[in-house]
């Protein structure tokens, strides 16, 4: 048997195994290319046609072709805070750009172990050695250096297959044995002849997907470089040798399109049974099902079990070598390796970490393995470019930089800044990951954040009016934080700063008037715990948010009058206060197209007024259910203790557009109300409830999300807001939040 390479078509190779074993054609060895290679290596290693078949219809499959790892494993403590970056270069200091520029479509770690998880029992019972195999087998790669195709007779057998399928910019080269080894269709993408010269056969099956490129498009960069790297390969059979080609009619699917798996096999399965009948007339011998069942069983009862005594990483210094290691967290004796899948997902998404290419070694004497992890450092310095267009007049640019530091604890140098009309702010500060028994970080950072906040919400259609109230806070933060399961953290955190805030407590103001002044010197201590899986930064529609916390807050206020201000004294006075906060944000999947959001907040503070009434909601907790709603300033929806609670119904038009329409509502428990001397006083007890609704049609694109808003804010100035914005509204946080 014969495997062309060919991409998503090469999924109907399934179909023609399975037509033929369900007539009892026997397989004695079998060769491929690219995806033929792994559907030829599950098949030599002792599954069957519906066993791979299920492989390929299955979650976990879909994830390896699209790069996607398991996001339930994937660490939240090494998260970072959440940015509006949409381009990120990373570079060696001592080295030339080139050397930055991304080398793949999709992130390899979870094909790299799921390869080694379906194969290295097989590679331990053959002892390496292909030909002893449940089916012998051969797969090729092509060698980039010499310019040459490299067949696998022996090895790692997950290794050979992952080098066969490394498809230029798609998924990364392998090394091995001083090569760099690329997809082995490059060269050969129809091993007839390895199939011919390695093993003699006497009637040969092929099933091919795959042709030689046309001529490549001007205009299209892909066709081009295949063009360039790629040799012509021919795709027959030696002709002194009997055989059959099968070309299933999979021509019509992209390269990387895994979406219709279970329509390919069939189209592979239709392929087969139209030839099925010169097939049998040229194979006169025949396989019994029931003795192909049996074989298979007790071929796998040989096979040991994947479980490992040990963890070995190598490829970096000795100190960035036990980073790694401890961060595996290997516990016990012995462990599985679905167990310690967890493990490697979370030390792979570590951004200090490049890449990790793990093998299994077994050892006969034990009957276990040792997970063998090469290793190799990412690079020194991140510069991230980002920010986010509006039709507001709330658009902002963003730039970040990340210097990393790995020996045995890992170091993050950090800085960002954006600016922008509304939001103006730079912070500098530093990381440290520590890969101990419980690991932890401690992260110190110093923000300058600026607000300008205008009269009204103009568009870039209408002059912006001036601005009514412009907030300027400067703090340092401290915090440490422990891991809670792999998607919660618990953090302690200490800050110092000052806030000044500079406003007119009237929206009639002339241009030679006076604001007011407020500033608040303050520290805060607080402990929170925090557990995120959201599939989006904004406009999530998987996964779930919940974070609680307390936070004790003393400062002193001094306050200075404006010409606006009925209390023409100065102020100074000591305030403190303690504040709970709880939110939860989960969805539901309630169909293929249809999911419901969850939605719930609330606040309990002990917080006393602010010298005078804007002061006091300045310094207030805030409803900010919707990505607009953080650029407002709505006293309105600013209340020292509320619940609130909405509904979010998101319909899936296409792949990455979303209709969704949410509603809230935000009931404070006492509305903070202002007196004729501009004084604060709380109104009645759970009164006055306020609503918000939102409807987004957004585009999720890889740089981020294009939305169009409308929304409506219950008795805001402007109760309707119309907005188009392309990319994150993320910011820097404020200190009292």
């Amino acid at each position: 048997m014969v495997l062309s390479g060919g991409g998503s078509s090469g999924v109907s190779h399934i179909g023609v195994l399975k037509a033929l074993e369900e007539n009892n054609i026997p397989i004695d060895y079998i060769t491929g290319t690219s995806m033929g290679a792994l559907i030829g290596g599950l098949y030599a290693a002792g599954y069957s046609p519906n066993e791979i078949e299920q492989i390929f219809l299955s979650n976990q499959f879909k994830d390896w072709a699209e790069g996607n790892l398991d996001e339930k494993y994937v660490y939240y403590l090494r998260k970072k805070d959440e940015t509006p970056t949409i381009i990120t270069f990373k570079i060696d200091l001592d080295t030339l750009l080139e050397t930055s520029l991304p080398t793949n479509l999709i992130s390899p770690v979870a094909i790299n172990y799921g390869l080694m998880s379906y194969f290295a029992p097989s590679s331990a019972i053959a002892n390496n050695n292909f030909d002893s195999l449940f089916i012998p087998y051969r797969c090729v790669a092509s060698d980039i250096i010499s310019k040459t195709t490299y067949v696998f007779k022996k090895g790692k057998l997950a290794t050979a297959i992952r080098s066969s399928m490394a498809y230029p910019f798609y998924l990364t080269p392998i090394p091995y044995k001083g090569m760099l080894l690329f997809d082995g269709g490059l060269y050969n993408n129809f091993p007839a002849d390895v199939m011919y010269n390695d093993f003699s056969p006497d009637y040969i099956i092929g099933s091919n997907v795959s042709s030689n490129f046309e001529m490549p498009d001007e205009d299209n960069l892909v066709s081009q470089i295949k063009t360039i790297i790629s040799d012509n390969t021919e795709y027959n059979i030696p002709e002194d040798i009997p055989s059959t080609l099968i070309k299933p009619e999979s021509s019509d699917f992209s390269l990387f399109d895994f979406d219709s798996n279970e329509e390919l096999i069939q189209i592979g399965y239709d392929a087969t049974m139209k030839q099925i009948v010169a097939i049998k007339k040229g194979i006169q011998r025949r396989t019994d099902i029931f003795e192909l069942i049996e074989k298979r069983k007790q071929y796998k009862k040989k096979l040991p079990k994947l479980i490992f005594e040990d963890v070995e990483v190598e490829g970096m210094t000795d100190a960035q070598n036990k980073y790694v290691r401890k961060s595996l967290r290997f516990k016990g004796k012995t462990v599985s390796a679905e167990s310690l899948k967890s493990e490697y997902i979370k030390v792979s998404s570590d951004d200090k970490i490049k890449k990790i290419y793990p093998q299994a070694e077994y050892n006969k004497e034990s009957n276990l393995f040792t997970l063998k992890l090469k290793a190799k450092k990412e690079k020194d310095l991140f510069v991230s470019f980002g920010g986010m267009f509006s039709s507001r007049p709330i658009s902002e640019a963003y730039i970040g930089l990340q210097y990393n530091i790995l020996s045995k604890t890992a170091v993050s140098l950090l800085a960002n800044t954006y600016f922008g009309k509304l939001h103006n702010s730079v912070s500098v500060g530093f990381r440290l990951d520590f890969p101990y028994k419980i690991p932890f970080y401690w992260k110190t950072t110093y923000t300058i954040d600026g607000w300008d906040y205008f009269k009204s919400s103009s568009t870039f259609f209408e002059d912006t009016k001036p601005s009514f109230l412009v907030i300027n806070d400067q703090y340092f933060k401290t915090e440490l934080a422990f891991p809670v399961a792999y998607k919660g953290k618990i953090i302690i955190d200490g800050i110092a700063g000052e806030m000044i805030n500079n406003y007119y407590q009237t929206k009639q103001f002339l241009s030679t008037d006076t604001t007011d002044k407020t500033r608040f010197r303050d520290y805060s201590v607080g402990l929170h715990f925090e557990q995120n899986s959201l599939d989006m930064p904004q406009y999530a529609s998987k996964g779930s948010f919940i974070s609680f916390g307390i936070r004790y807050v003393k400062g002193e206020e001094y306050d200075r009058p404006g010409s606006t201000s009925v209390i023409k004294d100065e102020f100074d006075t000591i305030l403190d206060w303690a504040r709970f906060k709880m939110t939860y944000d989960k969805y539901f999947k309630i169909s293929k197209r249809i999911r419901l959001g969850v939605f719930g907040e609330g606040v309990y503070s002990n917080q006393p007024f602010f010298n005078n009434y804007t002061a006091s909601v300045l310094s207030a907790p805030a409803f900010q259910p919707v990505s607009e709603s953080i650029t407002l300033f709505q006293e309105n929806f600013r209340a020292h203790s509320y619940f609130a609670f909405g509904i979010k119904n998101i319909y899936q038009i296409f792949r990455n557009t979303q209709l969704r329409i949410e509603g809230f509502v935000f009931q404070p428990h006492q509305t903070i109300l202002q007196d004729p001397n501009k004084k604060a006083f709380y109104g009645r007890v759970w009164d006055d409830p306020q609503f918000i609704f939102a409807s987004s049609l957004v585009y999720t694109t890889p740089l981020g999300p294009i939305a169009f808003n409308a929304n409506y804010y219950d008795r805001y100035e402007d109760h309707w807001s119309f907005m188009f914005h392309f990319g994150y509204i993320i910011f820097n946080k404020k200190s009292l939040n």
